[in-house]
């Protein structure tokens, strides 16, 4: 493991125009390869990740960019080759409990969005599993504990927890071992009652 890059700050989007510019399959898939890739990207790039062509996701490029998500980058030398960036590499959402009733609907679309994708997610490996390598296979993980905790220990497990996440970050791993691969650990510490 190389030594781990400082993490970027956070921003933290509460705004309902935003949120909603956010809540598309397409547009989260864009943020999130964007945010893990050194330097910039063509639409064409961000397409194999989108499942979409290159203009329908020049399409949510541009309007990511309405809403200061991502930005034009500088040319690599064909000025022909529009490249993107974002300009969040870090980001959480938090529309407020006291936001009027449109920022909180537009939070809870997005996060319906957000849980899709997290579901298709593990759709697709239950579809591949079988066919993956036995180490994989045997490493990879579906779980859910239930834990008795109260607010303050809650915040702490959740520290501990991206904590731990923290080294292993895309971003942050400038020289991955051989044989490293995506991982989605995808966490949620909601209360039950």
């Amino acid at each position: 493991m190389t030594e781990p890059q400082p993490e970027p700050s956070r921003v933290t989007i509460s705004d309902p125009q935003t949120l909603r510019a956010l809540a598309h399959p397409a547009r989260l898939a864009i943020m999130e390869h964007l945010a893990s890739t050194e330097g910039a990207v063509t639409a064409t790039e961000c397409a194999e990740v989108a499942r979409l062509s290159p203009s329908a996701t020049s399409y949510h490029l541009r309007a990511l960019a309405r809403f200061g998500l991502v930005e034009a980058a500088p040319s690599r030398g064909d000025a022909r080759e529009r490249l993107w960036r974002s300009t969040v590499q870090s980001w959480t959402i938090d529309a407020g409990r006291a936001a009027d009733p449109s920022a909180r609907e537009a939070e809870r679309s997005l996060v319906e969005v957000f849980l899709a994708r997290e579901l298709e997610r593990s759709r697709d490996w239950l579809r591949r599993a079988a066919d993956e390598p036995q180490e994989w296979y045997d490493n990879s993980m579906l779980n859910e504990s239930l834990l008795l905790l109260t607010a303050e220990e809650l915040a702490e497990v959740n520290r501990a927890v991206l904590e731990v996440l923290r080294p292993y970050r895309k971003r942050s791993r400038t020289d991955p071992p051989p044989g490293a691969r995506r991982v989605a650990i995808q966490y949620k510490a909601l209360p039950l009652d």
